[in-house]
C-alpha cells in the first residue's frame, strides 16, 4: 500500500479505504498495471488559510483545502464541504473517488475536492458569506472552467455556489458560469441538479434489483443521512412502491415496520431540518438502526459508516451507497461472503456530478434544456455504465466495486498511457 509523507493512512481511514480499493483492481488492469501509482499520489494538494472577520469584531482562522488527484480525463471536479472534521486526508480520498466516479460515467473529467474545517451551523449568513468569499479566492489559483470546478457537497448549497462563482467572476473581470455547478437555476444552474445524486442512487438501484430479482414493489428501504441525496432517493423508491421502514439522521432515529408516510416526513424535513421530531414513527437509539429489518439499506450520510460488525448485522440484500466511502473494506468482505450486493458510491451516487457535467455543458452553449430531458440523459447514462460495469464484475467473477474501479482505472490510466509524461 503506497503512503505519501504528509498523510499516514490507517486502513479504515478515507485514504486507506481507498488505496486498498485500487489494490484490489490492479490484477485486472493488464500492461495498464504499470502506471497504477498514478491512482496512488494526488497530482496537487492545496492547503490555505482563511482569515475572516467575524460579527462581534475578532479575527477568525478557518483551514481550507483542495486537492486535484487526477487530471488525465479532464478538468477536476468535485464538490466543496463544510463540516467541523474536514481534513486533507479526507479530501483526498473525495477526491480520488472523483477520480474513478467521473471515469465510471465516462465523463470528460478528472477528479478533484474541496472543504473547510468547520461547522457552518456556528455562523451567521455574512459570516458564511466571507468565509466563503475569501476561500474561493485562496483556490482561485486552480479552479476555473477549464481548470477545476467546484459543485455543493456536504453543508454547501446552490447559494454557496453563487457566492463562489461571483468571486471568481470579480477577480477574473468577467462573469464565469462555468467555474462552478450546482448554482441556482436563474445564475446558470441547471435544472434536475438538488435531486439529480438520489436519482442516480434510486436508477442504479432499480436496476440492480431487477437484475438480482427483488421486486421494488413491496420493499422495505432504510435509509441513513437524510439531505438531498437520501430524502429524493427515498421519495422516488416511494413512488416506484416500496415502503421507507426506518430513517437516520443527525436529529434522531426513525422506524415504522408498515413505511413512513412520505408526504408528512417530507413536511416535517422542511420545518426542522430533520427527520427526529417526525410523530408517524417509533423513535429508536442511534446504533439499532443496523438491526432493523429491511430488503435495501442507503447508507447516504458520511464515509467510514458501515462497519464489519455492523455488516454482519444487516438484514439487508443491497446495499446502495448514496455517500461516498461508507462502507469500509472489512464490512465490504463481511457483505460479499454474505452474499449481500453492493452498488458502490463510485457509480451509485454519480447522479449529481452527471447533471453537474449537463450544467456545464449548458452553461458554455447559453443553451438550456427542461428537466425531462435532463432526466432522460441522465437516466440513460447510470444505466449504461452500470450495464457495463455489472457485465464486468460477471466476467471476473469480482464485485461491483472492484469492477466499477476495473472499468473507470482502465479510462483513466489509457489517458495517461496515450498523453504520456511531459516534460
Amino acid at each position: 500500500m503506497s503512503s505519501l509523507s504528509y498523510v499516514s493512512p490507517t486502513s479504515d481511514s478515507p485514504w486507506g479505504t481507498y488505496l486498498s480499493q485500487v489494490d484490489r483492481v490492479i490484477p485486472y488492469l493488464g500492461p495498464l498495471a504499470r502506471w497504477a501509482e498514478t491512482l496512488k499520489r494526488p497530482k496537487r494538494a492545496l492547503i490555505v488559510d482563511i482569515p475572516i472577520e467575524m460579527d462581534d469584531g475578532t479575527v477568525r482562522h478557518y483551514e481550507g483545502f483542495r486537492v486535484q488527484h487526477n487530471l488525465s480525463r479532464g478538468p477536476g471536479k468535485g464538490g466543496v464541504r463544510y463540516h467541523p472534521a474536514v481534513t486533507l486526508e479526507e479530501v483526498m480520498a473525495l477526491s480520488a473517488w472523483m477520480t474513478v466516479k467521473n471515469a465510471a460515467v465516462n465523463l470528460p473529467y478528472g477528479g478533484a475536492k474541496g472543504g473547510i474545517r468547520v461547522d457552518p451551523k456556528q455562523l451567521s449568513m455574512k459570516e458564511l458569506e466571507k468565509i466563503t468569499r475569501r476561500y474561493t479566492s485562496e483556490i482561485g489559483l486552480i479552479i476555473g472552467p477549464q481548470q477545476d470546478i467546484p459543485a455543493p457537497d456536504v453543508n454547501t448549497n446552490a447559494q454557496i455556489m453563487a457566492w463562489m462563482m461571483d468571486t471568481y467572476s470579480m477577480n477574473v473581470g468577467a462573469t464565469a458560469t462555468g467555474v462552478v455547478t450546482g448554482k441556482p437555476v436563474h445564475l446558470g444552474g441547471s435544472l434536475g441538479r438538488v435531486k439529480a445524486t438520489g436519482r442516480g442512487v434510486f436508477v442504479t438501484g432499480r436496476e440492480a434489483a431487477r437484475r438480482i430479482g427483488l421486486n421494488l414493489d413491496g420493499a422495505r428501504i432504510a435509509v441513513q443521512g437524510f439531505g438531498n441525496v437520501g430524502s429524493a432517493a427515498a421519495e422516488l423508491f416511494a413512488g416506484a412502491g416500496a415502503k421507507i421502514v426506518a430513517v437516520q439522521d443527525h436529529t434522531g432515529t426513525i422506524v415504522n415496520r408498515n413505511g413512513l408516510e412520505m408526504g408528512s416526513l417530507m413536511e416535517t424535513l422542511r420545518r426542522d431540518g430533520g427527520v427526529g421530531n417526525f410523530t408517524g414513527a417509533d423513535r429508536t437509539d442511534t446504533e439499532s438502526f443496523w438491526d432493523v429489518d429491511c430488503d435495501i439499506l442507503i447508507p447516504a450520510a458520511l464515509e467510514g459508516v458501515l462497519t464489519a460488525e455492523r455488516a454482519n448485522r444487516t438484514k439487508a440484500k443491497l446495499v446502495l451507497e448514496g455517500a461516498n466511502g461508507p462502507t469500509l473494506p472489512t464490512a465490504d468482505d463481511v457483505l460479499h461472503d454474505r452474499g449481500v450486493l453492493v452498488v458502490p458510491d463510485v457509480i451509485c451516487n454519480a447522479g449529481g456530478v452527471t447533471v453537474s457535467y449537463f450544467e456545464w455543458v449548458q452553461d458554455f452553449s447559453s443553451f438550456f434544456w427542461s428537466e425531462d430531458e435532463i432526466n432522460v440523459r441522465l437516466d440513460k447514462i447510470m444505466v449504461d455504465a452500470l450495464k457495463k460495469i455489472w457485465d464486468t464484475a460477471e466476467r471476473h467473477k469480482i464485485s461491483l466495486r472492484t469492477a466499477t474501479f476495473a472499468v473507470a482505472c482502465e479510462r483513466i490510466l489509457m489517458a495517461r498511457q496515450e498523453r504520456g509524461l511531459y516534460p
